[in-house]
């Protein structure tokens, strides 16, 4: 059955976007304040990295970009780039990944580099490997090639940027496939080879949802009325609240001065935009706190707050008691 399912959707795919995805190397890295990373790096294939956790600061061709929790960034093919952890701690997930114009190319591309990390006891390193010899066209070129595939649209003659980073409301979707493809290129299955070329393109497409949203949104905020920004940076923050934003954030998203901002939040949606926040924030801890084998203060970090004691305040104001007597009750009912 898989001999003939793939091939007919390799055909169709072929004929349409030149190029197949695949990922053929997957990393978690974790880094502290104090860990010596390398000053620059440059590799033959496009790097996917999606931030866990904590806050770094990318330097890619001599630019500075910042990224934050959950955020995502592609760095295409020899392009000079280093990283520097700007909080105590962050944790990444990484992907290389390459474009093959052939399906057994691909697999033995994936068989090669499964191969080879088994056999290796050398540690991995930030800089990336080496595209296997099986891939071929991974210019820049390429990737525009599945983009534009994926959204329907013809490849247009522009210039292709360095790095896309992408960090609005697609992010936890693009996290939990990075997250899938790491799992599956570490385990000896059955099919693996097929599920890894499913998953690769399965992220490829929801990169190109991810772009085009924020596309669209940045339209939005630029040719909108009161109403329509309030909306979308009350978006902005039930999409980010797990990451330490603040209303001044989102007054900035939608280029509103905060004053003005909050009061136009408060008269469409009838709170404030800080006791929204709150709310989204308890909300979700609600949840989390149903899963006993979360912390109380793992709970906290999750759902953006800076500290237990702030989230126990929060809490107990929104809910009337403490997050672990919340804890308690549900679970004891």
């Amino acid at each position: 059955m898989f001999e003939d399912l793939l091939p007919a959707m390799e055909k169709s795919i072929l004929e349409a976007s030149g190029s197949i995805p695949v990922v053929f190397e997957g990393i978690e890295h974790s880094f502290e304040k104090s860990t010596p990373v390398p000053t620059a790096s440059r590799h033959t294939s496009h790097e996917l990295m999606y931030l866990r956790s904590g806050r770094t600061e990318f330097i890619i061709n001599g630019k500075p970009v910042l990224l934050e929790k959950g955020s995502t960034i592609v760095i295409r093919p020899n392009v000079n780039h280093a990283i520097r952890v700007l909080s105590s701690h962050a944790d990444m997930v990484v992907l290389y990944f390459g474009f093959s114009r052939n399906i057994s190319e691909a697999i033995h591309a994936l068989q090669a580099s499964a191969d080879a990390g088994r056999a290796s006891t050398e540690p991995k390193r930030p800089g990336g490997p080496t595209v296997p010899s099986a891939l071929h066209g991974i210019a820049s070129a390429t990737l525009e090639s599945f983009l534009d595939f994926a959204q329907g649209q013809e490849q247009e003659d522009a210039p292709a940027a360095p790095y896309l980073v992408i960090s609005g409301k697609s992010r936890q979707d693009i996290g939990a496939l990075a997250e899938r493809i790491i799992r599956e290129s570490t385990m000896d299955a059955f099919a693996r080879e097929l599920m890894m070329q499913f998953l690769a393109m399965e992220l490829l497409v929801t990169l190109s949802r991810a772009l085009r949203d924020e596309w669209e949104e940045s339209l939005r905020v630029k040719h909108g009325k009161a109403r329509e920004l309030v909306l979308i940076a009350r978006d902005f923050l039930v999409e980010n609240h797990d990451r330490g934003v603040s209303v001044a954030d989102a007054a900035a998203y939608v280029f509103l001065s905060q004053g003005y901002f909050t009061r136009a939040f408060r008269e469409e949606l009838g709170i404030s935009p800080m006791g929204f926040l709150m709310q989204v924030r308890v909300n979700h801890a609600c949840k989390l706190l149903a899963q006993k084998e979360i912390k109380v203060s793992g709970v906290a970090l999750q759902v953006g707050f800076s500290s237990p004691q702030r989230f126990n305040v929060a809490f107990r104001k929104h809910m009337g008691m403490t997050p672990m007597q919340y804890r308690q009750m549900v679970l004891g009912s």
